[in-house]
């Protein structure tokens, strides 16, 4: 071979190269933990017959963002027919809506333009969490065959021989995770065959741990292929959660990242829940919860960014706008370093 003609090939392989490290971030930088920080919209649905706006607030923030809903079990005393419904829990009257309508509905035109222009690095644009108030197995069999519907939208992952064998997320404009409950693995894992695709991903089990823990007690479970994350009150960072939090200190920042530092090393992406800033007169008007507010927006916005900071993947808030914005700010600020 010339000299010439081995510099052509050198310089081809360098462009095919190229090209196929370039379509790395395309094809799985965003669902790797700690790649990016996502607004988490906390409770993302009606009560009753108030705050219907709820999840066009969120979409409003941009993406990519998570969306939070909580569904119940409900049978019609009359007729025996039971349906699954968006609702915050008891009393449940079944003229709740369904998450078909309420969420799948609503991003449809988001899900369909993302198909159509193809993945530009930024999939998952919507995580949906999915917090379920009962685990019946009818409830979670009832789910998981309105996720089958959706398929082509949702990211996924191939069932492997072992749970321990975690397989590579076929990323789509949505990915969906579940809580650490036993009976959803049952439902959205065990009882599928190999070579199945996973379409729900759960969480690790933590909810009965003292929060005041190590990070390595908390965190001890590592990512399996259907568990993959991991979700935390604010009390595991401050003692006594929002309301007895005091000040933003140093101690807390370094508390705050060795939580996530032991997440993303076990790889998953880490929650946390509820960051809320706000004045009494704004917690009733938007029926938001006193025990998640820190009593001022100052007070939330600081831990806001301290979250974002430590890479913290989903930062649950009531505050949706607001708390995107911080995330846009700080995103666009890492784009311009």
């Amino acid at each position: 071979m010339t000299e010439i003609a081995f510099r052509r090939l050198v310089k081809a392989l360098q462009s095919s190269l190229f090209v196929a490290l370039a379509s790395l971030p395309l094809l799985a930088q965003q669902s790797v933990p700690g790649s990016r920080t996502l607004m988490d919209a906390h409770n993302c649905y009606p009560y009753f017959e108030w705050w219907g706006d709820r999840i066009d607030r969120a979409l409003s923030a941009g993406t990519p963002l998570a969306i939070e809903q909580d569904l119940a079990w409900y049978t019609n005393p009359k007729t025996g027919q039971s349906w699954s419904v968006v609702t915050h829990g008891e009393p449940v009257y079944g003229v709740e809506p369904t998450m078909e309508h309420y969420f799948f509905d609503k991003v449809r035109p988001v899900v369909e333009k993302a198909l159509h222009d193809g993945n530009h690095g930024d999939w998952p644009l919507i995580t949906l969490n999915l917090d379920f108030k009962d685990n019946e197995p009818e409830h979670l069999a009832a789910v998981l065959a309105l996720l089958r519907k959706y398929g082509p939208w949702l990211s996924s992952a191939a069932k492997a021989a072992s749970e321990a064998d975690v397989q590579p997320l076929d990323v789509k404009p949505i990915i969906v995770l579940t809580g650490e409950a036993d009976a959803q693995q049952t439902v959205f894992y065990d009882q599928l065959q190999p070579g199945d695709r996973l379409l729900a991903f759960g969480a690790i089990h933590t909810e009965d741990k003292n929060p005041a823990a190590t990070p390595e007690v908390l965190g001890a479970e590592k990512a399996t292929n259907y568990r993959r994350w991991w979700n935390n009150p604010w009390a595991v960072v401050e003692a006594g959660g929002q309301q007895h939090a005091g000040e933003w200190t140093p101690e807390k920042m370094s508390r705050l990242r060795a939580l996530v530092d032991r997440a993303h090393a076990n790889g998953l992406w880490i929650r946390f829940y509820t960051l809320d800033g706000a004045t009494e007169a704004e917690l009733s008007c938007h029926g938001w919860f006193h025990g998640y507010n820190f009593g001022s927006l100052g007070a939330a916005r600081v831990r806001w960014r301290a979250a974002i900071a430590a890479h913290v993947d989903y930062i649950a808030s009531d505050q949706y706008e607001l708390v995107g914005q911080e995330v846009r700010t700080s995103r666009a600020g890492e784009t311009q370093k």
